[in-house]
This record gives structure tokens, sequence and C-alpha cells, in this order.
């Protein structure tokens, strides 16, 4: 009975055997390696740039007057308008300055009117004098006085017109000392009215240093503060001068090439990308000595102000391409900086050539940039097993999937049957 049951087992074991024999028959042989054919197709060219971020319009708020500051109006993070009272600063100095220069105003005002007068004096004298003088020379002529007496005459007449002229100077140097006091006097207003720093611009406000009591100045190191204007947001980032001369030859100008360049992305620190496009307004028109690129801006909405003034990121510029040639990296291999493939010919023969790609890609596949075609076929699995001018089966990638699994299939099935055979043989 024992032995029955062996030869029964064997008979099984004879029979899978035989199932994967003719499995075996449909597998690839040796020099079948799987082949695709050069296409064409859309690719999209991604090319970062690191980049700062700010505000379109960020004002520094600094005091015009020196003083204590006596209270701060906002905090750090609000929101504020133009106009805003921000922070005030000791007024009490200015105040009295503003008090003095209305006093000098007053007194300047009273000596032109003291001036006039004297003018109005000086008018009636003279007047008198001239009058005199016309009688003494009738007299004269007429003999009835002497020369004495019409010199006289002509003195008195003389001097009242040199007191006439000095009385309008009087007035005149009056005048100017008004204009003087007045000026000085919209001066110390004005002084006054920095007491009361204001934002010159809607925005948010940024850090704040310092606090009530501080001493400030124009010469201080620190602003108060920052207002930012974060309803559009500005960021820098540099391109080389190669890029920047492609884009001025591809478009014609710079003019030309910053309105034709394609909206572009901004990726945050955390890796996430921003939700509104951007768009390139500005090219600097020379270049940086340091780094060698260009200076270039975008300007990008932020209605959330998620965006924030000094912040960073980087920028992502994607092109697409409708005609390129696209290979994954899977199909080539690399000798230190190189780049290569194996063509297949007409006659299945592979052929060890380089080829370029472009820098960008996406771990997965190369744009490739030169050395292949439209139309050439290249071998995409099992390049380690290939060598330049070795002559192989074309298959497909389906095909060579396809067998691989069958093979796969078969060695679970001989796998199986080699066990069950050992453990039948044990007992």
């Amino acid at each position: 009975m024992r032995k029955k049951t062996f030869v029964l087992v064997a008979a099984a074991v004879a029979v899978l055997l035989t199932g994967c024999g003719k499995k075996q028959q449909s597998l690839p042989t040796s020099d079948a390696y799987p082949v695709m054919t050069i296409g064409q197709q859309n690719a999209s060219l991604s090319t970062t740039y690191p980049a700062t971020i700010r505000g379109i319009q960020d004002v520094d708020i600094r005091p015009k007057v020196s003083g204590f500051i006596t209270s701060v109006r906002v905090h750090e993070g609000q929101a504020v308008a133009k106009g805003q009272l921000l922070f005030t600063i000791d007024d009490e100095t200015y105040r009295q300055a503003v008090r003095q220069a209305e006093a000098a105003v007053s007194a300047a005002k009273a000596q032109v009117t003291q001036t006039r007068a004297t003018v109005n004096s000086a008018q009636a004298q003279l007047n008198t004098a001239h009058l005199t003088y016309t009688n003494s020379q009738n007299l004269y002529k007429n003999k009835v006085i002497g020369s004495f007496e019409l010199q006289s005459a002509r003195n008195s007449y003389q001097t009242a017109v040199a007191s006439l002229a000095q009385a309008r100077s009087a007035v005149a140097s009056a005048v100017a000392a008004v204009a003087q006091a007045q000026a000085s006097l919209a001066s110390a207003k004005e002084n006054l009215s920095y007491c009361f720093v204001t934002s010159p611009a809607n925005g948010v406000v940024g850090n704040i240093p310092y606090k009530v009591g501080a001493l400030v100045s124009p010469s201080s190191a620190e602003a108060l503060t920052t207002v930012s204007n974060i309803s559009t947001m500005e960021v820098f980032f540099s391109m080389t001068e190669k890029d920047v001369l492609n884009m001025q030859r591809a478009a014609g100008s710079t003019s030309a090439a910053i309105n034709d360049y394609p909206p572009v992305q901004l990726q945050l620190t955390d890796g996430s990308t921003y939700g509104h496009m951007g768009k390139v307004v500005k090219v600097s028109g020379v270049i940086d000595a340091t780094t060698g690129s260009y200076s270039v801006i975008a300007h990008f909405p932020n209605p959330e102000h998620l965006l924030k003034s000094g912040g960073a990121g980087q920028i992502v510029v994607v092109k697409n391409d409708n005609n390129s040639i696209v290979i994954p990296q899977d199909a080539t291999t690399q000798v230190q900086d190189k780049i290569f493939v194996y063509k297949v010919d007409g006659s299945g023969k592979v052929h060890y050539t380089e080829i370029k790609v472009n820098d960008q890609n996406d771990g997965k596949t190369y744009i490739v940039t030169s050395g292949l075609r439209k139309g050439e076929r290249i071998v995409t699995k099992g390049l380690a097993s290939l060598s330049d001018g070795m002559k192989i089966k074309p298959v497909t990638e389906a095909q060579y999937d396809a067998a691989i699994k069958k093979a796969q299939q078969l060695s679970e099935q001989q796998n199986s049957a080699g066990g069950f055979v050992k453990a039948m043989k044990s007992k």
C-alpha cells in the first residue's frame, strides 16, 4: 500500500514537470531583449531658482525728530491703512518751539506795522520839504531870498528823500523778518507733527524693536518698524547670463522676452506650491559682477496674505515642448558624466551610443537633446548583459514582461513540486 502511494505521487510529479516543460517552450531565448521605438512627445521642463520674497512696497518707518516714545499704537502683524497713527514721541519741546515761533511771527508783524507808519511820516515830511524847496526856487528867482536859503531848502528836501527810502527799506526788512518767522513757525509745526508717526501706505506692520520710553532719533540704527504692502509680492531670483541671452534671442528683445515669458510657480519652504501663478515683470540691465547673473523680479498676487515680506522659496519655471524625445532612465547606462544607450539596427545588432540629455529631469526619464532621432530603436532592459555589436532578438516590452511572468510562475511550480517529492521520499 505504501509503495502504491509513492508510484501515484511520482506519476503526479511527472505530469507536473511535463506541463512545466510545455510552458518552457514559450519563454524568451537568452538573446531576447525588449526594444522601444523612439517617438516624439510632449514634455514639461522644470527649472528652479532660489528666491526671496518682498512686499511690493516695504517702507522703513524712521523718526524724523528725537525724543522718547510715549505710545505704541499698533502691534506686529497688524494691517494698517495709509495715514494711521503708529507711534507718538514726546512733543512738549516741539510744542514750546511752536509757541516761540508764533510769538516771533507776531513780533515781526508788529514791526512791519511800525515801519509802515514810519514810511507814512517820512512821506509827509518829504511832501513838505518838496513844497518848501519849490517855493524857495521861485523866491530865489525873484531875488527875494539868497542862495543860502535856497541851499538849505534843497538840503532839507534831499534829507526827506533819504529818510523815506530808509523807512521803505525798514518795511522790506520787517516783511522779510515776518516771512522768516513764518518759515520758522512752519518748521516748528512740521517737527511737532513728526511726533505723531503715521503709516505712509496700506500694509502690514513688521517687527517693532522699540517700546514705550525708548529714546529714538533720525540716526537710530534700527527703524521703528517696517510697513509692507503685501497685496502683491515681489519675488526676486537670479538667472544665468546664458538663460537671459537665450530668452532675448528667442523673443528678439528683453522687453519682448518678458512679455512672452511663461507664468512661473512659487515653491514655499515647506515644499508646497503657492496657489497663485506669478508673472515676470523685470530683468535687470546689469550683470552682477559677483555672481555673474541677472536679477529678475516676478509679481505674485497675495489676496490671502499667505506670503510674508522677507520670506524665501524657489521659483519654478515650467516650459512645455511638444517635440521632445523622452526615454526611461533605466534604458541608459552612465559612465562618469556621460550617458549611453544601446541602439538596435535593422539586423538586430546593438550599438553602444553616447547621448546628451537635458540637465533637468524627473528622476525617471531623460529628455534627449542629441544622439537619438525619431524612429530609431533602443534596448530598454537587460543592458548589463549587452556588449557593443552583439546581435539580439528584439521583442516588445509586453512580450518581454509576459515571458518574465511565465518564468516566475514556472519557478514557483518547480519549487513546489520539488519540495513535495522530497517530502514524500523522506517518509
